[in-house]
């Protein structure tokens, strides 16, 4: 299969480029498309073999629910049960944007879309481009990240092309991706609305909107055997290629175990890749060293994170050690967040120093 690539700037895609992507979604076609989070990967929501398609793209286990986007907020009515107050609570706050809210699915969507779950994750990006494709396929965009299953999710388009290239019939070109981070999930079914995911929106953020949020203790924890609930919360997730490994202490002790860790490494002939800040990168002796940018600046972090990780692939990278940037309790902040993402590339492996 050849993989066609439009380039568009955000908000500026054309017509007839976009009435293609549609066109391929609505015929039950694969196509990779911006966000404001990461680069998504589209199939056609209520096709049950658009969503079988995402799975083998993807490599993907079948009972990884996938999130359903829209780009009207009145089109989550016919795909769920009903819509409560704190869903409604929620939109008028945060969407269009990084927020994806789980509800009672109506018949409408396909099991194979919901990993089996009698509930559905929803949400409306808060991307013009991705906003007008999910207009042009019809409303219904099922969209899990736009990567091999595994590996750091694609905040630039060259990396979905190096993953889904072959795989899937477009991808959508929007440059680099603001947020760099998937979206908040919440789950709004149980009386009281549990993070399942941390994202850009913060539980500080949510409980200003609803009061009392919970945390689901699995974000910061190896996951349980469980099915799944939402995306990312069972399986080993956005690992690079070389074997990472978190060193969380203070500043000083966290420089000289890495630094001791890499010289190791460089004696039995690996290619050691070092995580830091800007404070700390000067101090790190590696063969690769990278700066996430300034601890102050979480946002910053985000967006940088996923990048870092690819371009270690990128260098042949085969062991990476990474400052934590938050402790295991979690704060809740962005943060939290980083801490999640970075705890499941690195297979829950911590070190305390």
């Amino acid at each position: 299969m050849n993989t066609k690539i439009i380039s568009i700037e955000e908000g500026n895609a054309s017509k007839e480029a976009l009435k293609e992507a549609g066109e391929i979604i609505k015929n039950g076609g694969l196509v990779a498309f911006p966000t404001e989070t990461v680069y998504g990967l589209g199939g056609n929501a209520l096709d049950e073999t658009a969503s079988e398609k995402i799975y083998r793209a993807k490599g993907r286990p079948s009972d990884n629910p996938l999130i359903v986007h829209i780009c009207r907020i009145e089109d989550i009515f016919p795909i769920v049960e009903e819509v409560p107050e704190t869903a409604k609570k929620l939109a008028d706050a945060f969407w269009p944007g990084p927020l994806t809210m789980i509800l009672k699915k109506s018949e409408k969507v396909p099991d194979t879309t919901t990993g089996g779950l009698d509930t559905v994750a929803v949400r409306m990006p808060g991307h013009k481009t991705a906003l007008a494709f999910i207009a042009a396929a019809g409303g219904y965009v099922a969209a899990p990240s736009a990567n091999i299953s595994g590996k750091p999710s694609p905040t630039l388009a060259k990396y979905v092309a190096e993953d889904m290239g072959g795989r899937i019939e477009m991808i959508i070109d929007g440059g680099e991706i603001a947020i760099g981070i998937e979206s908040t999930i919440v789950d709004l079914t149980e009386e009281i609305p549990v993070i399942l995911r941390p994202g850009y929106i913060t539980r500080e953020m949510l409980e200003g909107v609803l009061g009392k949020v919970d945390v689901d203790r699995a974000i910061l924890e190896a996951g349980s055997k469980q099915a799944p609930k939402a995306p990312g919360m069972k399986y080993k997730h956005y690992a690079p290629q070389g074997d990472l490994t978190i060193i969380s202490g203070s500043q000083e002790k966290v420089v000289a175990e890495i630094n001791k860790k890499c010289e190791e490494m460089k004696k039995r002939g690996e290619k050691a890749g070092v995580i830091g800040t800007d404070s700390t990168a000067a101090r790190y002796r590696a063969d690769s060293v990278k700066s996430a940018g300034n601890r102050g600046e979480e946002a910053a972090i985000a967006r940088a994170l996923y990048r870092i990780l690819r371009e270690f692939d990128d260098e042949g990278v085969t062991v990476i050690y990474s400052e934590a940037f938050e402790d295991e309790k979690g704060s809740g902040g962005i943060g939290q967040a980083i801490m999640n993402r970075l705890l499941k590339a690195a297979g829950y492996h911590i070190e305390q120093v």
